[in-house]
């Protein structure tokens, strides 16, 4: 791979129900705002949710007469890998970023590209219930007993990927685990899951993150495509919309994703 071409963001987790749609669309807009030319697939083309999400967001400036930083976008509706390989090389053609939204169950295409990414985001609600995609803990200790079979096939990917850095001219695969929904979980249950993400991510190598605590406050605004950094158009805000903003921010610093030379910093993005 040509280190021209754009820095893949795969989001994934097998499981659903853990804002993965929710976290890409938000990061996608994120980066734009930044100043990054995003391209995003969704690879669910029953559910569509990143899909219609940006759908949304392209009527809501037809309507409004605005422009807004987003990404384009498109949903994989081939076959065959070589057709999912052809979609991301002609949408991600010129970006900085190509991001993809995985279904949440096992599929085929998802692994591809979960296994060719340059950052892995898997977003998880705080629960063994999640935990239990990446790796199984014992009934009393919660210690970790072992690896998942999803976290073993990133285990490998990211030793294939190591061998072939300097070959193919592209970083180490980073992969990050997104706790969402944090404020939601009992404090000793919660020092538990700290513990076995802990050992786990010694063992495979995963960085973890804070994510997204409340995400009702993101679904009421997927009927406009609007994020909660659409400032301007979002009229007056509560105090919970304030807080999830700055989780965002938060979110999207902590990837530390390799921005293009003239884009704005985290930082100054978020004072914007």
């Amino acid at each position: 791979m040509s280190i021209s071409e754009p820095h893949r963001i795969v989001f994934a987790n097998e499981k659903g129900g853990t804002g993965k749609s929710t976290t890409a669309v938000h990061v996608a807009v994120a980066l734009a705002y930044q100043g990054a030319k995003v391209a995003a697939i969704d690879l669910d083309p029953r559910q569509r949710t990143l899909f219609r999400y940006l759908e949304n967001r392209a009527e809501t400036e037809r309507r409004r007469g605005i422009e807004l930083p987003g990404a384009i976008f498109d949903v994989f509706t081939g076959e065959t890998v070589e057709e999912l390989d052809t979609l991301a090389a002609r949408l991600g053609a010129g970006c900085d970023f190509l991001l993809f939204d995985t279904p949440g169950r096992d599929d085929p295409f998802a692994r591809h590209v979960a296994t060719a990414a340059d950052t892995l985001v898997t977003p998880m609600n705080d629960s063994f219930v999640d935990f239990d995609l990446i790796g199984q803990v014992e009934a009393e200790s919660f210690k970790v007993r072992r690896l998942s079979f999803y976290a073993e096939l990133i285990w490998e990917a990211r030793k294939k990927r190591a061998m072939a850095t300097i070959r193919d001219q592209r970083r180490e695969m980073d992969w990050v685990v997104v706790r969402n929904r944090t404020h939601h979980v009992e404090a000793r249950n919660q020092k538990r899951i700290d513990q076995a993400l802990a050992e786990l991510s010694k063992r495979v190598g995963f960085r973890v993150a804070n994510g997204l605590s409340e995400r009702v406050i993101y679904r009421e605004l997927f009927p406009s495509g609007l994020t909660l950094l659409d400032k301007g158009q979002l009229g007056e805000l509560g105090t919970s919309h304030l807080v999830a903003r700055q989780e965002l921010r938060a979110l999207v610093a902590g990837l530390t994703l390799p921005m293009p030379t003239g884009a704005a910093a985290p930082a100054r993005a978020a004072s914007a």
